[in-house]
């Protein structure tokens, strides 16, 4: 049995960036950023960030570039995949997100984004934010 799959919580650091495949379908790209909190080696706390280029298609890929911007805080649901090309000469490699699922965050201080009438039902449930509701002092590992 194999299983390929990745959950992740984060904001955007670029606006989606669309285009269409020789078929007609959408693909929308966008690069997240995950933030995580920990203790090093002398017990101080430190914070890192890491970034994940995500991938979608199809309808979901029209609402993501027509609802997202740089900034907003999505949660993504899919699967890892790693592409690989020649450029001069020299092997290029990049890993990816491809999105099953997108479900958009908060926007902005004011609380929960409004609901557009033609969007998926899916694509616009709110995220969790753990981040308010779990104290990284409280787990014990």
């Amino acid at each position: 049995m194999y299983l390929n799959k990745a959950f992740l919580i984060g904001n955007l650091t670029r606006d989606p960036e669309e285009r269409a495949l020789p078929s007609g379908t959408k693909v929308v790209s966008f690069g997240i950023a995950t933030n995580r909190r920990y203790k090093d080696a002398s017990g101080a706390w430190q914070e890192a960030t890491d970034y994940h280029n995500i991938v979608v298609f199809g309808r979901q890929a029209e609402s993501c570039a027509q609802y997202l911007k740089k900034g907003d805080m999505v949660f993504v649901e899919g699967r890892l995949q790693t592409r690989s090309w020649d450029r001069d000469g020299q092997k290029q490699y990049r890993t990816e997100i491809v999105a099953d699922r997108v479900q958009f965050g908060p926007k902005g201080a004011g609380g929960a984004r409004g609901k557009p009438q033609d969007a998926e039902p899916h694509s616009q449930e709110v995220a969790p934010s753990i981040e308010d509701e779990i104290d990284p002092e409280d787990i014990p590992f």
